[in-house]
């Protein structure tokens, strides 16, 4: 039932926009999957930790470490940490120009198995770059798990870098979703 509830939260806190958008990965889309607006949402945070660390678990998934890449999965990786009880690790777009250059805020050990996490998936870009940096730290990505999956080539740009893509949903269940809703 709690995935039941997170669509419902998705559709109540208006999270499918429709117009002309440019999205990350440089494509043109004709609608718009705001999680960002949804994770401000403490009952939706709370519902989306719970569920990723419930499949994990289904899954087998063994991590010690919670990664997300910046700006939208913060939150949710933050959530997960903090159910989970494992540490967190924040990937930065890129490294800091001051300070003591990190790209990554948290300590990876080489061998530690991170849990990747990242609101929406297009084609997978920004999870693969802090995927890369993960591993160059020399952190093994055990999953990714994402809010929602666009279902335009993230899972297998991902599986070709040896990555498993975990949607919670995925955006034709969404669609289909309202489709039922407005029908008569």
């Amino acid at each position: 039932m709690s995935r039941e509830r997170l669509i419902d939260l998705i559709f109540e806190e208006g999270c499918i926009q429709f117009g002309h958008f440019i999205l990350t990965s440089g494509k043109e889309s004709n609608y718009y999957i705001d999680v960002k607006k949804l994770i401000t949402n403490p009952e939706a945070l709370g519902l989306i930790a719970e569920l990723i660390i419930q499949k994990a678990k289904e899954l087998g998934l063994d991590f010690n470490k919670v990664a997300g890449p910046e700006l939208g999965a913060v939150p949710i990786a933050t959530a997960v940490a903090l159910k989970s009880g494992k540490p967190l690790l924040i990937v930065r777009k890129k490294k800091k120009e001051h300070g003591t250059g990190k790209q990554i805020e948290g300590e990876v050990k080489p061998g530690d198995k991170v849990l990747l996490v990242e609101d929406v998936t297009t084609t997978g870009g920004s999870v693969l770059r802090a995927a890369e940096v993960l591993r160059e730290a020399g952190a093994k990505i055990v999953g990714v798990f994402v809010v929602v999956d666009r279902e335009e080539g993230a899972r297998e740009n991902l599986e070709a870098k040896g990555l498993q893509l975990h949607p919670l949903i995925l955006v034709s269940e969404l669609f289909e979703r309202r489709s039922k809703k407005s029908e008569p």
